[in-house]
């Protein structure tokens, strides 16, 4: 089968700055695919939204065959040979496009409720009362806060306002994106192992900190992230709740079979992508919410900001990026 591809690039601000361990976000920048059936005229999108540096690079060294054509032409046997030895963000991008393609989604889902994303440091607190101000008194919220990212002693004495201020009903995930020591954990975890209303500390330690993940675990609830990038085996392996970013990690195909038969304790997160790559993710996240373990997302709604690279009409969002020449 033979498929036509074409690349383009975005570039799209936060609506503010996501200041976390690993450094500050201010923008997002990544590539869109459009793959097009040369014999039938169906086509399929995909997104490129790789989120360090050095992957960014890898990426755009892998992009650099097709990006200086308009429609560059692809063997559809030799497009899936390649995949694997691609880097995961392009493997999404082009696993997507191809799953499309083959009518691998029947119907596009909405996006479930997601929880809500709490800025680091002192930017927490007027956050969390004007979300807790607007929000319906009858309806659970869930709350996701950055911590690791500013002064620990600062962090310590917000996190008692915040759990003063939390309703009994709500839910809370800190994420320390794998910026404590054991330690600082250790002394979080004294706190929050009672507490009913903790979903559970997200990669409290470093990727390769499995021993003491473990351990932690026994305690408080454990969500593994960036180990799950680091070291993908443990997707199979680690029992506990996992934070699943699709767009970084591959060929969606696996991922969605997987969702479809009923995976458990899977949480889907964004990584601020554009319309085409969100797509995907509220498809994964509405499946979630259909298996044995539904929970709220990670979407980060207000993060972004909006118009027509946000759309839902993947012909508004490739229009609004920007060509690569």
């Amino acid at each position: 089968m033979t498929l036509q591809l074409a690349v383009r690039s975005y570039v799209h601000a936060l609506s503010r700055p996501l200041r976390t361990a690993a450094g500050i976000w201010q923008q997002r920048t990544g590539w869109l695919l459009r793959l097009t059936c040369a014999v039938s005229g169906r086509v399929g999108w995909g997104e490129v939204a790789p989120l360090q540096p050095t992957d960014r690079l890898a990426c755009e060294r892998a992009l650099s065959r097709w990006r200086n054509a308009a429609d560059a032409t692809c063997n559809r046997d030799q497009l899936e040979a390649l995949l694997p030895m691609l880097p995961a963000a392009v493997a999404f991008a082009l696993g997507a496009a191809l799953a499309e393609l083959d009518g691998l989604v029947q119907a596009w889902l909405p996006a479930p409720r997601s929880a809500c994303l709490l800025p680091a440091g002192e930017a927490m607190l007027p956050m969390l009362d004007q979300l807790l101000a607007d929000h319906p008194v009858d309806e659970p919220i869930t709350l996701k806060w950055k911590v690791a990212a500013t002064d620990p002693d600062l962090e310590w004495s917000l996190l008692t306002q915040l759990l003063e201020r939390l309703p009994c009903s709500a839910r809370l995930r800190l994420d320390a994106n794998a910026g404590w020591e054991r330690s600082e954990a250790d002394r979080w975890a004294g706190v929050l192992q009672d507490d009913p209303r903790l979903d559970w500390l997200e990669q409290p330690l470093a990727v390769d900190d499995l021993q003491g993940l473990q351990a932690l675990g026994h305690r408080v609830p454990v969500a593994l992230d960036e180990s799950l990038l680091e070291q993908p085996a443990l997707r199979e392996h680690w029992q506990g709740w996992q934070v699943r970013r699709p767009l970084l990690e591959g060929d969606p195909r696996t991922l969605l079979r997987q969702l479809q038969e009923g995976r458990p304790r899977l949480m889907l997160s964004t990584v601020f992508e554009t319309g085409i790559g969100f797509r995907w993710l509220a498809l994964m996240a509405g499946l979630q919410q259909l298996g044995p373990t539904p929970v709220a997302p990670g979407l980060a709604p207000g993060w972004c900001s909006g118009g027509n690279l946000f759309s839902s009409d993947p012909s508004q969002v490739w229009a609004a990026a920007e060509t690569v020449r």
